[in-house]
């Protein structure tokens, strides 16, 4: 696609990180809304959700427009679903949407106007290293994101969740 390379290198910048979080999600919020949950204007660029998580500490839905490696064939099918990169643009913090899937995993996912309930799990050791490699590969702007923060960032791997489960209890 014309202008990735651009978008990757201006994505790598420090003053990217200082506005992008303040920015795209707020774009991307009001686009998905107008939209009735057709278009973000991040998945422009890369493929995006928007995550329907519960507050870790408050319980209340949150909403966060997310970019995401699809994986596995067509997204939300069964044996298929998404990575969710916990990179805050390269900001020093966790962002506030992985201590939400770490309290409570069951969340949905809007992919493409269809809203998904899924199921994250947080990856470690040996299975996050891998899909670590495959984020690289995907968007290699990350790798200057881990390289400016001292913790290592959180990937989540989601799949869908049999219907039947509903929603979870609190």
């Amino acid at each position: 696609m014309p202008g990735v390379r651009l978008v990757q290198k201006v994505s790598s910048t420090r003053a990217f990180a200082r506005a992008a979080p303040h920015l795209v999600p707020a774009l991307d919020r009001a686009v998905h809304r107008l939209t009735r949950g057709k278009v973000l204007l991040s998945a422009q660029m890369l493929p995006g959700v928007v995550l329907t998580a519960r507050g870790a500490r408050s319980g209340l839905e949150r909403r966060t427009p997310l970019a995401c490696m699809p994986e596995g064939g067509a997204p939300g099918a069964e044996g298929t679903g998404w990575i969710l990169v916990g990179s805050n643009f390269g900001r020093a913090g966790h962002p506030a949407w992985t201590a939400n899937l770490l309290a409570h995993p069951d969340a949905v996912v809007n992919w493409k106007g269809e809203d998904v309930p899924v199921t994250a799990r947080l990856l470690t050791g040996e299975e996050r290293d891998a899909v670590w490699k495959a984020v690289l590969a995907f968007w290699p702007p990350y790798a200057t994101y881990q390289a400016r923060v001292d913790r290592e960032i959180r990937l989540f791997r989601i799949v869908r969740r049999p219907v039947s489960d509903g929603p979870e209890e609190g």
